[in-house]
């Protein structure tokens, strides 16, 4: 049984009724047959109107109504109010009487009573019982009256009694099947109930935790359009607003690069949530002028259990402060890293004069001047390092990118002998690109050195280098310590050193992947990394549109 229209308006103008009211409804068709049938036979039969068992019956019917209106019935037991249908069977009999066959139908009034009991739900066989056995009292009271009583004259009206019988049993049976379902449907419709409450807690749970944290939070479904934006992020979306556009689209704030450079459509963070990626602190600045503000921004994708993307979820941190800082420390490490090269370089001025005229010093010394030498050397690279890291820039030229892999093979071999690391490296031959060769040196030596590095238990050094049109790939692999997730999160940032290098000695300062990175954003590429903890690391790099055929015929 569904909750109907109809079933809600019985539920509303029945069920939910008080007690008295319910009884006053059942009687009152039985009450307006009895009426009108009385009326007929005023108007065609007005004699009638003298008998006595016709005129007890009317009275009584005209009681019963009164009754199920002044009893209190809410305040009596639960099933007194079978006392009227059981009453209306003496109205039924004493008016058949009264109307001497007359009125044909008369019998028929017995089927309220027997649906009223039958119906109640209080005692079904009892009901069952009483109500075949009220029809066989109706219709053989004349023949006891008459004193004429045979086999034949109590058999030839047998039919009405099993026919109030058979309504009888099937008034339980549909009554029983729809109680059945109208409590299912009750206690259904409670626990949902009980549900939308908890929905409803849990979602003003949410609303508030999302609404305490201080990041900005915003959930949009696959089509971009918001479903969620806590407090925090309301403030930040209106820091982008232009000052002509009181409703923007996202499309339309005012977002840049970490550079002050507008972003593109297709670049700003929601967009690229909705277009399936996901990413980690992924920096752009909102608003301009004194209260622009640098955020970093992370999306995870929501999706079905089919992989459909159900939309995705941004959250936006206000780094403006951190940035701030970063920028403060990189002039103050430019300007001590500038002070620290006069001194350094005139260090290894003097130890070259050393160096070249040997005899002037005793072979220890001599060994001496070598140590200082290398120390200084070391020190020129950390500031060489600390230096790069604020601008970079790159100088295109032909560069044969077998002969640099070669050459970084080559240097990185006495450290990849030491760490018992196997190398295999392929490139096509011959590679030619137009980069900074130079630069990209510096970055394959960091990618190759990191890899020795980096697996202190030995294994195997994979190189591959290869090209796809015009676009240069670069592939190097490890087996070696590798990353955790967290870890990868922040490789590229500057000082960054991995916990398992750290743990076990391994020197380094944390500026190479940065370094790498940049100089590969320098020439338009990519460099991506994929690790895994245990198993080893792959670090890749593509350098769009700079294959070349041939070395250029000089001028």
């Amino acid at each position: 049984m569904t909750d109907t229209p109809t079933n809600q308006l019985i539920g509303r103008l029945f069920y939910q009724r008080s007690q008295r009211v319910r009884v006053m409804l059942a009687q009152l068709p039985f009450f307006l047959t009895m009426s009108l049938a009385a009326i007929l036979l005023g108007i065609l039969y007005p004699g009638l109107l003298s008998n006595g068992q016709l005129m007890v019956s009317l009275w009584l019917n005209l009681f019963l109504m009164l009754a199920c209106l002044a009893v209190p019935w809410d305040k009596l037991h639960p099933s007194s109010f079978l006392a009227i249908p059981y009453m209306d069977f003496l109205a039924v009999a004493l008016f058949r009487e009264g109307t001497q066959t007359l009125l044909s139908s008369a019998g028929m009034l017995t089927l309220f009573p027997i649906f009223w009991l039958c119906a109640s739900g209080v005692a079904p066989k009892t009901s069952i019982a009483s109500s075949t056995v009220a029809s066989l009292l109706i219709i053989w009271n004349p023949v006891f009256q008459s004193g004429q009583v045979s086999a034949e004259a109590l058999i030839r009206p047998i039919l009405f009694p099993f026919m109030m019988l058979a309504f009888a049993i099937t008034v339980v049976v549909l009554t029983t099947s729809m109680d059945g379902q109208r409590n299912s449907l009750l206690a259904k419709d409670k626990l949902l109930r009980a549900a939308l409450a908890e929905s409803q807690h849990r979602e003003l749970l949410l609303e508030t935790v999302v609404d305490t944290v201080g990041v900005g939070v915003v959930v949009v479904d696959a089509d971009g359009h918001d479903r969620l934006m806590n407090s925090a992020q309301a403030a930040i979306h209106s820091l982008g607003k232009p000052h002509d556009i009181a409703d923007p689209e996202e499309k339309e704030l005012l977002l840049f690069t970490p550079d002050r450079v507008a972003l593109a459509p297709e670049a700003r963070p929601v967009r690229r949530a909705i277009n399936g990626e996901s990413f980690t602190n992924y920096q752009i600045w909102i608003g301009t002028g004194e209260k622009a503000r640098a955020l970093s921004t992370t999306a995870r994708i929501m999706r079905h259990d089919d992989g459909r993307s159900e939309g995705a979820v941004i959250a936006f941190h206000d780094v403006t402060d951190m940035v701030n800082a970063l920028s403060a420390k990189n002039d103050f490490v430019a300007n001590v890293s500038h002070e620290f090269r006069t001194p350094l370089t005139a260090i290894q001025s003097y130890l070259d004069l050393a160096l070249e005229t040997p005899d002037l010093h005793p072979p220890e010394v001599s060994q001496y001047l070598k140590i200082a030498d290398r120390n200084a050397e070391r020190l020129g690279g950390l500031v060489s390092d600390l230096l790069v890291t604020s601008a970079i820039t790159v100088e295109r030229t032909p560069t044969n990118m077998n002969h640099l892999l070669s050459d970084s093979i080559a240097s990185a071999a006495p450290g990849a002998a030491a760490n018992s690391v196997a190398v295999d490296w392929q490139c096509e031959e011959p590679l030619l690109a137009l980069v900074d060769g130079v630069r990209i040196s510096q970055v394959v030596d960091n990618l190759i050195s990191n890899a020795v590095k980096y697996s202190p238990d030995g294994g195997t050094l994979t190189v591959r280098a290869w090209t796809d049109g015009t676009d240069l790939h670069c592939r190097i692999s490890d087996t070696g310590l590798g990353m955790n997730s967290s870890e990868q999160a922040g490789a590229f940032q500057k000082f960054f050193r991995a916990g398992t290098a750290v743990e076990r000695g391994i020197p380094g300062i944390g500026l190479g992947l940065m370094i790498s990175k940049s100089i590969i954003d320098t020439h338009g590429g990519v460099l991506s990394m994929e690790s895994e903890l245990g198993v080893g690391t792959t670090m890749s790099f593509v350098i769009p549109a700079c294959v070349i055929d041939s070395f250029p015929e000089p001028e």
